[in-house]
């Protein structure tokens, strides 16, 4: 027969069936799968907004005005009046060429001229001697003939010798070359004693830039003008009425304080590079931009209305193409497929896939999962106590030339 345990025993027993019991439970419950929490996100809200749009190009400056110096007449160059370099005022003195061949020219004009004077003077007077006569039939009709001729001859002469007169003393003021137009003149191409001609190749002495106001030539792709006189016709976007805008960034990446206008858009297509040639005109009265500088050009004036702008960091690139994060109700996060065109700054235009007022992930897309609450979070500027913005940042955007709608 077997024996009862003692009470102690029991007792014990109890305490270790217990113990497991516990043990056996937290073993359970420490293997038992978490709940993960929901991501934290940054959303925005998509609202429609008149969105200014820039078009960046490469640009070169040029001056208003190009002009040529040259000698008119030919002669020994004596002496530059100018500063290379510097700028000139229309009439200035800029060159001497020899005077006194010319003026030896002039001397011999003006003596001409009074030869010519007392030619007709006695031509007059023989004249208004046989007509008379011949009234009272004392000459003959040769006589008078004759001496109407050689008054008619000698008046012919005086009218001939004034004209070399004339043209000496243009000649003889030649010798002076002065500046034909206001601006900056470049280095002289004949030096003090060189002989200078009056032909194509010997005549040039230096250059004038008109540089206020100074141009910017640049060439846009023809797609860009094309597309925005289409988007206009849609209704898509707004074209300036009077001309487009233009700001240029110099070559220390600075941005010229005066803004330009366009003043000529060439109405050809230049076949090899399928570019159109575009003109700015910029005042520069200090001369702070002078001919030949490199600069970007940003052209605005072109609006697209009521824009649904969302920043290009909130776009995930996928095989499917574009795709966006979309919030619903109970901050519930779906894919959606979209279709953007025009990059704007850091910003997408979207044209298909989001209407006004939806929500998107714009901070924290890897986090995410179709299906999944979100918890939603401040932008980091908020978290730092800056002021930020319902919407895409606003401002004028830079739109690379390349990119295709």
């Amino acid at each position: 027969m077997a024996r009862p345990l003692p009470a102690l025993h029991m007792g014990l027993l109890a305490l270790v069936l217990a113990l497991s019991a516990v043990l056996t439970g937290c073993k359970d419950e420490s293997a038992a799968p978490k709940a993960m929490p929901a991501p934290l996100v940054v959303v925005q809200q998509v609202q429609p907004r008149d969105l200014p749009l820039t078009y960046e190009y490469v640009g070169q400056t040029a001056g208003s005005r190009e002009v040529e110096v040259r000698a008119r007449v030919g002669g020994i160059l004596l002496r530059r009046a100018y500063a290379e370099g510097r700028p000139v005022k229309k009439g200035d003195l800029m060159f001497d060429i020899d005077p006194e061949p010319f003026k030896a020219d002039l001397d011999q004009a003006l003596g001409q001229q009074a030869q010519a004077e007392a030619r007709l003077q006695s031509a007059q007077s023989n004249r208004d001697r046989v007509l008379p006569l011949y009234r009272e039939n004392a000459v003959s009709q040769k006589d008078r003939d004759d001496a109407v001729a050689e008054f008619d001859s000698a008046k012919a002469a005086l009218e001939e010798a004034r004209a070399r007169v004339k043209t000496a003393r243009i000649n003889l003021g030649y010798t002076r070359v002065e500046a034909p137009i206001s601006g900056m003149t470049s280095k002289e191409t004949r030096s003090e004693g060189s002989l200078v001609t009056t032909t194509a190749e010997g005549s040039l002495l230096t250059t004038i830039s008109k540089v206020d106001p100074v141009y910017v030539n640049f060439s846009a792709p023809s797609v860009d003008l094309f597309r925005l006189r289409r988007m206009r016709e849609e209704g898509r976007i707004t074209l300036p009425k009077k001309s487009y805008e233009v700001t240029v960034r110099l070559i220390d990446g600075s941005t010229y304080k005066r803004t330009g206008t366009v003043n000529f858009i060439d109405p050809l297509v230049d076949p090899l590079t399928g570019t159109i040639r575009v003109r700015a005109e910029f005042p520069n009265p200090e001369a702070e931009v002078l001919p030949g500088q490199f600069v970007r050009v940003l052209m605005t004036g072109a609006v697209y209305n009521n824009a649904l702008a969302i920043p290009q960091r909130a776009v995930l690139q996928t095989q499917q193409g574009p795709m966006v994060w979309v919030i619903g109700e109970g901050d519930v996060a779906q894919p959606r497929p979209v279709e953007i065109s025009l990059p704007i700054d850091n910003q997408y235009i979207v044209e298909k896939g989001l209407a006004p007022g939806e929500r998107i992930v714009v901070e924290g897309l890897l986090k995410v999962r179709p299906g999944q609450p979100v918890t939603i979070g401040q932008p980091r500027e908020a978290q730092t106590g800056q002021n930020g913005q319902n919407g895409a940042p606003a401002g004028n955007a830079t739109k690379a030339a390349n990119q295709g709608s």
